[in-house]
């Protein structure tokens, strides 16, 4: 099997789950992982934005890595590795492939405006300690500071285990660049999940988001919209899905304190709040996600026969 056929399809970016003193909820990890064992995803993709990984101790995402492995079921697993330091970011990539996981993955080091030598040597040392897993690159300039160039790109091509890049920066050409200069088998991920459509036109083999973990079934419908060609159903799903979006970013509380009160409301699934400095839900919130969660379940009606 093929790297891109390897990781085609739908991967939820995996949510923290905190009990209700706001600690990793072990439980509330394996209950969500066997949510999307059972909506049909393709895999997950572990410790990342969206499981708000910065504020989370190393034995913290060891632990939540452990417990998604227990359940995961046939699910393709990718664990995000990256700390602000090399020696913490190397110690979870080795835990990383102890239990098996199919790739690692990194942002560059924040905060410092590293030369691309030193990232390259951040992410190199990484792969090194993970030798027999695939390692994904995770390109989100916008947050991380620091943009993948086709120079830094060109460089860690050389590393023969690096077969994908996580592309979130915000021009979809980017996309069809690191597809091109990858080549056949090298695998990117569309990271803007208003721009899924467009990304699989242009050349992302797969989707990693953090919105498909509140509609993974629109995400999922939306996919196969696009490999059966059906374009204008594919666009008015994908608009359907950025106005449930916008509706998410619409509130006081950091998003992913919404995505976890739809998941309450639609599926019966509590794993907690958010961790500060993120922001939780206040009263005004709560009719936004309940109107989001309503405006998942309208467009399933409408889409999914």
């Amino acid at each position: 099997m093929s790297k891109v056929e390897k990781y085609r399809g739908i991967i939820p970016a995996f949510y923290a789950c905190y009990d209700d003193e706001g600690n990793v909820s072990p439980e509330r990890v394996r209950a969500l992982t066997e949510h999307f064992v059972k909506k049909g995803v393709q895999g997950l993709y572990v410790n990342g934005s969206s499981g708000e990984c910065i504020y989370q101790s190393v034995e913290e995402r060891k632990t939540i890595l452990e417990n998604v492995m227990a359940v995961k079921g046939d699910l393709v697993i990718i664990c995000h590795v990256a700390c602000n330091n090399t020696k913490d970011s190397i110690e979870l990539a080795k835990h990383a492939e102890s239990l098996g996981v199919d790739a690692i993955a990194s942002i560059p080091p924040i905060y410092f405006h590293l030369p691309e030598y030193s990232i390259a040597a951040y992410w190199n040392s990484i792969s090194a300690a993970a030798p027999n897993t695939d390692f994904i690159i995770y390109n989100i300039p916008q947050l991380a500071g620091t943009a993948l160039t086709m120079s830094l790109f060109a460089e860690m091509k050389k590393n023969p285990r690096v077969i994908g890049v996580k592309n979130s920066s915000m021009p979809i050409q980017d996309i069809q660049m690191f597809k091109a200069a990858g080549g056949k088998d090298f695998v990117v991920f569309n990271g803007p999940d208003e721009q899924f459509v467009g990304g699989r036109a242009i050349g992302a083999a797969a989707g990693i988001g953090g919105t498909y973990g509140v509609m993974p079934e629109l995400f999922l419908k939306l996919n196969d919209l696009v490999i059966s060609g059906e374009r204008e159903t594919a666009c008015e799903l994908q608009h359907s899905i950025n106005a449930i979006i916008y509706k998410m970013c619409s509130s006081h509380a950091n998003m992913y304190a919404v995505a976890k009160e739809i998941l309450r409301i639609n599926e019966n699934l509590n794993i907690g709040s958010v961790r500060e400095p993120l922001t939780g839900l206040c009263s005004t919130d709560l009719p936004i996600a309940q109107e989001a969660a309503d405006m998942i379940r309208s467009a399933a009606e409408a889409f999914i026969k």
